[in-house]
């Protein structure tokens, strides 16, 4: 099937303009192509009007919450209000807390180390390792993989009422899958959890980028995301909900801003008394250049409409699917069907290739940047490769030298800002890989497949 056979997009779904847009970068084969960001599951390029917005706050920027000169005081302003802007965003309930820590990992640690004494955790095995790990310190159920969203909303049905329901419990789900880019029954899985006691917390990462999210209509108690994905730069990240857990909790870090009052006792040692807001769990300096950047993604998204941003989205998904139909070769990973709601991330593997020498031709040969591995899910990669789950990995490619099996996978994602080109070159490329092979020598150096140029 033709690239061109595949619907034409909607006119009112422009790409919006993101930074390194036009930035080209050298083929092996020779000569240049203008850089196709095909990774954005990763980490988004920052959109213009954010670098914008950061460019122009910088010269003034201040110390937060710390000074009474004007810098100071118009830095914490905005600092401030870039949090009730996120909290707009994610459409809080009144008393929810937004927390801004550096990334979606770092947020559900926090709220892991604020669980309640005796919490039991409740974590599907397809969860991103952000996700999967950070609750160390609880009793934690892993879930095995659901196969439709009825199932997985019954699995946890089914793993809740075994539980004690006298003690605190929390459950940990993601929105859409970073792996296979698949939606998941969110509102449903908040019920459930509340019906048996226990509360629920949303990992948006792949979600808020790609789809609005209402913390108070999905009734999550808590989402995490991070500015990275959101088309923000800079090391950001959001903890938003409810705030009793957190004010209970001892700090995150202990420091200055997280603490409200400190005292000499008469014994040499010293009296804390902490904030019970956000401030709480924000010791040291705040980022707030990278607060004002998520702020800003969040209302350039608003204003450009989810509407408009789901409907090129889903033109894009349709573009690769359809254009790559009818290579039987390639085929996509999927824990709902190919039918499945999703945003714009496909994983795939191509029958005969290694995933990382695949991956590096499409570098290398064609200007095209993709992911390959285990995305740092690799239970739920090996599940959906049907490989054994005890065997050794890690997130970036093992060793495999080309035309060797490999057991992870290549993963496209895409966005606001991908033009119709990338998604366009990236078909054709994967088309005549599969048919013609590299162009070029490949060999495996530090774990990675990388082109040969000793020749």
């Amino acid at each position: 099937m033709s690239v061109s056979t595949v619907a034409a997009a909607p006119s009112v779904c422009a790409p919006l303009p993101v930074l390194g847009r036009d930035v080209t970068v050298p083929l092996v084969t020779g000569g240049e192509v203008t850089y196709a960001a095909l990774d954005y599951a990763a980490s988004a390029p920052a959109l213009q009007r954010v670098w914008d917005d950061v460019a122009a706050y910088a010269p003034y920027y201040g110390s937060v919450h710390r000074g009474a000169g004007y810098l100071s005081q118009l830095s914490t302003d905005l600092f401030e209000n870039a949090r009730r802007t996120v909290a707009e965003f994610l459409d809080c309930r009144d008393g929810d807390q937004v927390v801004f820590t550096r990334s979606t990992t770092d947020s559900l640690n926090l709220l892991a180390a604020a669980l309640p004494a005796g919490c039991q955790v409740f974590v599907f095995e397809t969860e991103h390792h952000a996700s999967l790990l950070p609750w160390r310190d609880a009793r934690v159920t892993y879930l095995d993989a659901p196969r439709s969203p009825r199932q997985a909303v019954e699995t946890l049905e089914r793993a809740l009422a075994e539980r004690d329901p006298r003690g605190p419990a929390l459950v940990c789900v993601t929105g859409a899958s970073n792996v296979t880019g698949e939606l998941w029954p969110v509102g449903e899985l908040a019920a459930a959890a509340h019906a048996h006691g226990a509360r629920i917390v949303l990992d948006a990462a792949q979600l808020a980028p790609h789809h609005p999210v209402s913390v108070a209509d999905l009734d999550v108690d808590w989402v995490a995301f991070s500015g990275h994905k959101l088309y923000a730069p800079f090391g950001s990240g959001v903890l938003a909900g409810r705030a009793d857990w957190l004010r209970e909790a001892e700090p995150y870090l202990a420091g200055g801003g997280a603490s409200r009052k400190v005292t000499r006792r008469t014994d040499g040692g010293v009296d804390v008394e902490w904030h019970d807001s956000a401030a709480r769990h924000e010791a040291g300096s705040p980022n707030v250049i990278g607060a004002y950047a998520v702020a800003s993604a969040c209302k350039a998204l608003t204003e450009a409409g989810f509407d408009t941003l789901v409907a090129r989205e889903q033109y894009l998904v349709a573009k690769v699917r359809e254009g790559l139909a009818d290579v039987p070769q390639v085929r996509f990973l999927s824990l709902f069907g190919d039918d499945a709601a999703r945003v714009g991330v496909l994983s795939f593997v191509v029958e005969g290739w290694n995933s990382s020498h695949f991956a590096a031709a499409l570098s290398a040969e064609y200007g095209i940047g993709v992911r390959d591995g285990l995305f740092c899910a690799h239970p739920l990669v090996r599940t959906l490769l049907g490989s054994d789950p005890q065997t050794q990995g890690e997130c970036g490619s093992p060793e495999a030298a080309p035309g060797e099996k490999s057991l992870n996978a290549i993963r496209v994602s895409f966005g606001a800002g991908t033009p119709d080109e990338h998604v366009e070159r990236f078909v054709r490329a994967v088309r005549e890989l599969v048919t013609d092979g590299a162009r070029w020598n490949y060999r495996t150096e530090d774990g990675r497949c990388v082109p040969d140029t000793s020749a």
